[in-house]
């Protein structure tokens, strides 16, 4: 899994890019493919603002959260994004049951 992260307006530290690979690195466990992730960190008004893409196998999911710090906001959009991926996999990747009857 390849996990992008940019700065929009906001320098991107070492240990702020670490947090979002820790936190970012669960989705890879939902997936035996290679998946990537483009994460952009930004300042709106008086909040911290982070938004991501997620290159899946067919599909793009995007997600973005906001909060007052920047690690706060990290934290919500783990949990968007890890949601999204659970709800693409219950779709696109059924049980052999569902995938007969979805053919026949």
């Amino acid at each position: 899994m390849r996990i992008e992260t940019f700065g929009k307006d906001v320098e991107v530290t070492p240990a702020l890019k670490e947090y979002v690979e820790t936190k970012l690195q669960r989705l890879g466990k939902h997936f035996d493919q290679h998946c990537e992730v483009r994460v952009t960190l930004s300042l709106q008004k008086n909040e911290h603002h982070v938004d991501a893409s997620a290159n899946l196998p067919g599909q793009t999911l995007h997600a973005e959260a906001g909060g007052q710090t920047m690690y706060a906001a990290i934290d919500v959009l783990a949990d968007k994004l890890d949601r999204l991926v659970i709800k693409y996999k219950e779709k696109h990747l059924p049980h052999a049951s569902h995938a007969l009857r979805d053919n026949g």
